[in-house]
């Protein structure tokens, strides 16, 4: 440790020697180590059981963690600097990219309080709202699906990964049809969504909806009747809620220790407080307990996808996109086989015009609109549990600053805590239940 260094501590490093083990016992590495001595593991950073590039620092004592802590940073994007250089609907594209497994989330944040700073939240189409309601809750329950499988994977359940993905899939291709993309999608737009169902769009989902609604059942029937799995989970990751709480953690870590926070109840937005569902809790704060969250949050997320379908049916031709020029973004865009982009009769209709309408469509889109000067936050919940959006204006066509506050990187806390007095194999468990994205820590 260099004395010029600004940025390094004033504790001394420490000392001792250093192994490259790969999975041998401690008393083939070093004989001395099967003696007790405390030593220090490096686990990550890799993706492997850890959810992405984390690195966790571990003390051992034999097999029980005495110490653990999370290293970051690894998978920095620098996503919320590049929004501040380019227009507002320009950074719908940079925030999705975030927690890449709900993208949705991440656009809902800030679509919110980019609504929120222009004074237009009344003014958005219910059509609108109905679909982005409709696309946050498959994504939610496509959020679910790779927890419960990359959880199921880490500790041998391969049979529960191969189902979560199967199922992801099918939502992905409703994705794909809807938006053209199967991820990172930017169609939630300051204003409405960048367009409206294709007409086969509502049938892809009703469909979806009743595989989903046959098949979720067999994750309850394939894990809670495994002694195996169960054991696994049970009593491993145990954080109370004065500790969630005391930690700022929330989502389905959150409301397995019973308590009922959910901001589609307790703050609801776009119309949530209209849809008919139950806030799930249960009444273990362990991994088995947010798992068991999990499984009956996506039956609830069906719940509400199948009341947005109806409301969508009939509300069929009604505006997608709020009704003032200077703010709805023109493009109309097409999506088919041969990927995404204006259709022909839009494409038509904006020459068709006048010169005037011509050059106001072409500086909405290269030059962006005006946001009044100011701030504004907004959150929602998503499958990870509170994502927020701060926004700030300086009256310009694009973000003075935008920071969000990630789920994962709050809940991401909670694992020393959860981690520490139990096993070394524990941790990996803990890390699951936790469900962090990477993605979204270091944004």
């Amino acid at each position: 440790m260099s004395a010029a260094d600004p940025y390094a501590g004033a504790a001394d490093a420490g000392s001792g020697p250093v192994f490259t083990v790969t999975g041998q016992d401690w008393d083939t590495i070093d004989p001395s180590l099967a003696d007790g001595d405390q030593i220090v593991v490096n686990m990550g950073p890799q993706h492997p059981s850890t959810h992405g590039v984390l690195r966790l620092i571990v003390e051992l004592d034999g097999e029980s963690v005495t110490d653990a802590r999370a290293g970051i940073g690894y998978l920095h994007t620098g996503i919320e600097k590049n929004m501040e250089f380019r227009t507002w609907t320009q950074g719908v594209t940079f925030c999705t990219r975030m927690d890449y497994v709900a993208p949705f989330s991440n656009e809902a944040a800030y679509v919110m309080a980019v609504e929120r700073l222009l004074g237009i939240e009344g003014q958005i189409p219910q059509r609108a709202l109905d679909l982005r309601i409709l696309m946050l809750e498959l994504n939610r329950i496509s959020s679910h699906l790779v927890c419960i499988a990359t959880g199921g994977m880490e500790i041998g359940a391969l049979t529960v990964m191969t189902c979560g993905f199967r199922d992801r899939e099918l939502i992905l291709n409703c994705f794909e049809a809807i938006t053209g993309l199967r991820m990172n999608h930017a169609y939630f737009r300051p204003g409405g969504v960048a367009q409206d169902l294709p007409d086969d769009g509502l049938e892809r989902v009703r469909e979806t909806v009743a595989t989903l609604k046959k098949r979720l059942p067999e994750y309850a029937a394939l894990c809670n009747a495994n002694p195996i799995f169960t054991r696994r989970l049970k009593g491993v990751g145990h954080l109370e809620l004065a500790g969630c709480l005391a930690l700022g953690l929330t989502g389905p870590v959150l409301r397995a220790t019973g308590y009922d926070w959910d901001l589609r109840r307790t703050q609801p937005y776009w119309g949530y407080d209209g849809y008919d569902f139950d806030v799930v809790t249960w009444d273990e704060p362990d991994a088995y307990g947010r798992f068991r969250v999990r499984l009956d949050e996506m039956t609830q997320s069906l719940r509400i996808v199948e009341q947005a379908v109806e409301r969508l049916a009939d509300t069929h031709g009604q505006p997608t996109m709020v009704a003032d020029k200077k703010i709805a973004w023109p493009a109309r865009l097409s999506v088919g086989g041969d990927g995404q982009g204006n259709s022909p009769e839009h494409v038509a209709h904006i020459m068709g015009e006048s010169m005037e309408a011509l050059i106001h469509h072409f500086k909405l889109v290269t030059e962006g609109f005006r946001v009044p000067p100011g701030q504004a936050y907004a959150a929602v919940e998503s499958p990870r549990g509170e994502i927020g959006c701060h926004a700030v204006s300086d009256g310009g066509t694009r973000p003075y600053r935008v920071h969000f506050r990630d789920p994962s990187f709050v809940n991401l806390q909670g694992t020393s805590v959860m981690s520490e007095g139990g096993m070394i194999s524990d941790v990996i468990v803990a890390i699951a239940s936790i469900d962090p994205v990477m993605g979204g820590v270091d944004r």
